[in-house]
């Protein structure tokens, strides 16, 4: 029940802002497809594809990220330090593993729609990607993963401040560092190492693979589950913390 009344009201949310929401989703990564792509992707090839055809699962992957973390990050942050409504939620009989549950989803939602977008935009252009069940369960788990992380973000940052420098800091590099415009194959080890240790970097290249026939690495799915499971219960965790204090 919590969860149903969570996710109408995001629905509603939605509703009101179709508009805003839609072309605040589509406005950046039109930009990439329109730079990198139109533009570099005419004359470069990458792993014997296109240019443009290899960056659209990357900014697929980060679309969804972006659409997810930022629909969950915000609601939530204006909710506790703007409007102070979602110490509602804390003092009502609401289960809190059903309270994240709702919002995470609704974020994760956003970031499929967000893909949708993408994909539909394209292909008013005659581009056409391969889109089986794997790709959507990808595409899910990559915006739900990001919803968890925008909602425990939300719970522990105080000010709307460190919430932007949160995302500059972590957000913003992984979009950029995590294979979703170039091949990791030429970075340094020690960067590369590291690169290999986030999330996204695991998203793009489940999506790559199973847009261009490559082989699925199941180390991948493991660690993009991995990280929306430890997302989500540490989630779960601040919201009991937050009841108690």
């Amino acid at each position: 029940m919590e969860i149903m009344t969570i996710l109408w009201r995001e629905w509603i949310f939605f509703k009101r802002r179709f508009w805003k929401i839609t072309s605040a989703l589509i406005v950046t990564p039109l930009l990439y497809l329109v730079t990198f792509g139109f533009g570099v992707g005419s004359s470069v090839t990458v792993e014997g594809k296109s240019y443009l055809f290899y960056i659209l699962p990357g900014i697929i992957a980060l679309t969804t990220m972006r659409a997810s973390y930022s629909a969950i990050s915000m609601r939530i942050s204006v909710s506790r330090l703007h409007e102070k409504s979602f110490e509602m939620y804390l003092i009502s009989p609401t289960r809190m593993y059903m309270l994240t549950l709702g919002h995470v989803l609704a974020g994760a939602f956003r970031g499929m729609y967000s893909a949708f977008l993408i994909i539909a935009t394209v292909a008013l252009f005659g581009i056409f990607i391969n889109i089986n069940f794997l790709f959507i369960l990808t595409c899910f788990i990559n915006s739900l993963m990001f919803a968890c992380l925008g909602f425990l973000a939300a719970m522990i940052i105080d000010t709307h401040y460190d919430m932007n420098r949160f995302t500059s800091f972590v957000i913003t590099p992984m979009a950029f560092l995590c294979g979703t415009f170039f091949s990791l194959g030429r970075m340094p080890y020690l960067l590369r190492s590291f690169i290999e240790l986030l999330p996204l970097t695991h998203s793009t290249r489940l999506l790559r693979a199973i847009t261009y026939g490559y082989k699925i690495e199941g180390f991948s799915f493991l660690v993009i589950i991995t990280y929306t499971i430890i997302f989500y219960v540490l989630s779960v965790r601040i919201c009991f913390e937050e009841d108690r204090a």
